[in-house]
């Protein structure tokens, strides 16, 4: 039996912030329980549903060493869906109003984490075979085992993979206090290991000690060795190639499900999508106040509202988008001022056609999935995206810009072959995105047979976590020699 750790600063159902969450609640219960036994290590915020924080059992405590300080460690332990999760506690870290606040208390936070997840595997009785670590959260892990653990017999031999979700966020701050934070020599902080410019970087330092780096489609593995997309460590990620691999993030099938979502009023399937799909679509545009109309173009967004997400895009040509009478569009989504407020702009100016709902709602995320008709992803950059595979999922044809795993994931339609399970545009231009919905629109409304096809072949597409969980099984036992 292979013993695989997942260590990561969230996971569902429990605390999420983002897809992170997704993947680490997801993935784990997809591996073959026959030949890994996978478990979880997650912080235990306070602010955490009661609900799961009433379920935890009492393991033990200790008091471990941070450098100068001296921190209360407890372990608590759960089992959901079959997997078993440990939550570590320390009041004075996890107690905050959300998991993630100020950067310099968050270096800490995380580091007083990896640490603790390291020091108290003897305690649980678990020596994994592999440590993944998720994220900048967890960068100080592989630096730790081969640093202070690696003198322990119990530690010998662990092997790590760092997983990189989004390389804009990497941990970043002054060597000085990070060094006082970390409790790590002078030697770690050179320009070889976790010193990036004048400052140290705990995701660089993930990097550079773990023994195989992934990210999360093929796409972006390639893209992260230009300065582009690299965001400064595009040489490092050149350097580290042969041992840096994508693979796609899946969905979880069982929770986006059409035929049994408890989200949404009318069930389907790949067969009877033609008539059930557009009951959902007049019920939403009748909740947003919308022309309850099945023959208009509805298009849906559902996304944190930053830079990242390609908003400028839309800005540019919402008035072309939304001038057509024909089209609709509705947005679901929080993040920066000045989103949220050119959305409301356009609800205003657009009434009955745009519909800018700026919050966060599972439920309304879940109801926009099965109402659209296509669901736009313009991004800038995105690592690899789930939403295109959960519009996949419930028929609504997605229209993403070939980037990261919007790339991999998303075939663009061939009229003259007849393939493909969506629309995509290449380069970062408002009107070569405006001229593809266009194209989508041309084929909805003239070759409705055509669109129809194009949602079949989506919906048959397997984006599920057992796809990823095969390849990431498939590494664990190259790394183990097995």
């Amino acid at each position: 039996m292979k013993k695989i750790l997942f260590v990561a600063s969230e996971s569902v159902p429990f605390i999420k912030t983002g897809g992170l969450a997704d993947v680490v609640g997801s993935l784990p219960k997809s591996f073959d329980k026959n030949e890994f036994d996978c478990r979880v290590i997650i912080p235990k915020y306070k602010c955490m549903n009661e609900k799961w924080l009433g379920d935890l059992e009492y393991v033990t405590h200790f008091y471990m060493e941070l450098n100068w300080r001296s921190q209360y460690v407890g372990i608590f332990k759960t089992v959901y869906d079959g997997v078993t999760i440990y939550m570590i506690d320390n009041e004075y870290y996890f107690s905050g109003p959300k998991p993630y606040g100020d950067i310099c208390y968050d270096l800490e936070k995380f580091a007083f984490f990896s640490r603790a997840a390291l020091s108290i595997l003897p305690v649980i009785d678990f020596r994994p075979d592999i440590i993944h670590c998720h994220d900048w959260q967890t960068g100080l892990i592989p630096v730790y085992l081969k640093d202070c653990f690696s003198q322990g017999e119990f530690y010998r031999g662990i092997k790590s993979i760092m997983t990189i979700h989004n390389l804009k966020f990497q941990g970043v701050w002054d060597v000085k206090t990070m060094k006082d934070i970390a409790g790590l020599a002078d030697s770690y902080f050179t320009i070889d290991k976790l010193r990036q410019g004048k400052d140290g970087n705990y995701l660089k330092g993930g990097i550079v000690y773990a023994d195989y780096v992934t990210t999360v489609s093929n796409t972006y593995a390639e893209e992260i060795k230009t300065s582009f997309y690299g965001e400064g460590l595009d040489g490092l990620m050149n350097a580290r190639s042969n041992c840096l691999r994508g693979i796609v993030n899946g969905i979880d099938y069982d929770e986006y499900n059409p035929e049994t979502d408890p989200f949404i009023e009318k069930h389907y399937n790949v067969d009877t999508f033609r008539k059930e799909k557009l009951k959902n679509k007049k019920l939403l545009q009748q909740e947003l106040g919308l022309e309850v109309n099945e023959k208009k173009f509805m298009l849906g967004l559902v996304s944190r509202l930053t830079d990242q997400k390609g908003l400028d895009l839309i800005n540019c040509v919402m008035d072309q988008i939304c001038g057509d009478e024909n089209a609709q569009f509705v947005i679901l989504g929080t993040g920066e001022e000045r989103y949220e407020n050119m959305f409301r702009h356009y609800a205003w100016k657009y009434g009955g056609r745009v519909s800018a709902n700026i919050y966060y709602s599972e439920a309304m995320s879940h109801k926009i999935y099965a109402a659209c008709d296509a669901f736009l992803m313009p991004s800038l950059f995105e690592p690899c995206g789930l939403s295109q595979l959960m519009s996949l999922r419930y028929g609504t044809v997605p229209i993403v810009r070939e980037t990261g795993g919007l790339k991999d994931t998303v075939e663009p339609y061939n009229e003259f072959e007849g393939k493909g399970t969506g629309f995509s545009f290449a380069n970062y231009n408002a009107h070569e995105m405006l001229g593809t919905i266009n194209y989508a629109k041309k084929v909805f409304f003239e070759n409705k047979r055509e669109w129809n096809k194009i949602v079949d072949r989506g919906m048959t597409k397997d984006f599920s976590w057992s796809t990823s969980a095969r390849e990431y099984e498939n590494l664990y036992r190259q790394m183990l020699g097995w």
